[in-house]
């Protein structure tokens, strides 16, 4: 068995072709699209942050829309950007929609990707300390936030109060008991995959990731979840983690998937470059008819190490063609591969 998600990026454009053009338009058929994934058995339903994009960008409102109108669909991001977080702020928001989701949250933190502004996460407020940059800022960031979840109160009350306290320091309210143990740090490389076990936080790794060996994206994801796993067990933790990888995959069962996706442009990693330095390789997409996709698949050696595979879903395509998307994966794809 293995849990299967949907990640939408939320993209919009003012397009005649796009069935997303405007961010209430995403906004909304965000939330419909999860209360038909949990109608066909889909187990979560994620979703990107991207700050100064036409894309979806503030994730807690949304969030507890979705939580408010599904009852069993994990709920969660991948990822936010820590960069751009004020940690306290950060802890109020997700505890109040941890609690109107009834506890299903699974939030993926992370340091961010490359941004559509330089250091967009200046006009948030926020600055580096001596001899830090933005990368370390971000884990700052999150082991804050980390420890505000462990709900240990930390403030001095005040002594003639508005509202009577209860006895001691005072934590952050409201409080959603295990939302600690539900999040996840988004990993491009294997130092940063054994940082996140070292801080008891489950592991995403996306369809991109540094490149440190030469080797295909799923063969390098492969050993970044072994390695995650062997310093999970090097520090101790008693519960066991949870592993995503997230895929662009399509079954084609139909004239309109074939005329969507049945080219063969994405079906190699390609290699590149998110700076001057800095070489990474971007996963191939799968699409193909569902028996000879089963048969690639069973190729992934990351899919399999990993107990939760997020799809990568075009949003813009709208929320009837990603029930067809999804719907054919659970379908015609998950039962042959022994995850259904």
């Amino acid at each position: 068995m293995k849990k299967i998600g949907f990640l939408s990026f939320g993209h919009w454009t003012p397009s005649p072709q796009s069935q997303a053009r405007s961010a209430a338009d995403v906004l909304l058929q965000s939330i419909d699209l999860a209360v038909e994934a949990e109608r066909l058995g889909v187990d979560g339903a994620y979703f990107r942050v991207h700050h100064f994009a036409r894309q979806l960008a503030s994730p807690f409102p949304l969030l507890a829309a979705v939580g408010a109108r599904t009852r069993k669909i994990e709920i969660g991001t991948a990822v936010i950007d820590m960069r751009y977080e004020n940690p306290h702020y950060m802890a109020e928001d997700a505890g109040a929609a941890d609690l109107i989701a009834g506890s299903r949250l699974q939030l993926g933190i992370s340091r961010g990707s490359p941004e559509q502004v330089i250091e967009g996460w200046r006009h948030f407020g926020h600055q580096l300390t001596d001899g830090e940059n933005d990368a370390d800022m971000g884990r700052r960031h999150a082991e804050t936030f980390l420890g505000l979840l462990d709900g240990r109160g930390f403030a001095q009350p005040n002594p003639r109060p508005m509202f009577a306290n209860p006895p001691g320091l005072l934590r952050l309210e409201p409080f959603s008991a295990g939302l600690r143990e539900r999040i996840w740090w988004g990993s491009a490389t294997n130092a940063t995959a054994i940082w996140a076990a070292q801080r008891g936080m489950n592991l995403q790794s996306s369809t991109l990731k540094f490149d440190e060996s030469g080797e295909p994206l799923h063969v390098q994801q492969a050993a970044q979840i072994r390695a995650f796993r062997k310093a999970w067990t090097d520090a101790g933790h008693t519960r066991e983690p949870r592993v995503s990888v997230s895929r662009s995959i399509f079954a084609l069962m139909d004239d309109r998937d074939r005329a969507y996706f049945g080219r063969d442009e994405e079906q190699q990693d390609q290699i590149g470059f998110l700076d001057a330095t800095t070489r990474a390789v971007f996963g191939r997409g799968y699409a193909a008819e569902p028996d000879v996709l089963i048969e690639q698949l069973r190729q992934d050696e990351a899919i399999a190490a990993a107990d939760t595979l997020l799809l990568t879903i075009p949003n813009q395509l709208g929320v009837a063609y990603n029930v067809h998307v999804l719907e054919a994966i659970l379908s015609h794809v998950a039962p042959g591969l022994g995850w259904r």
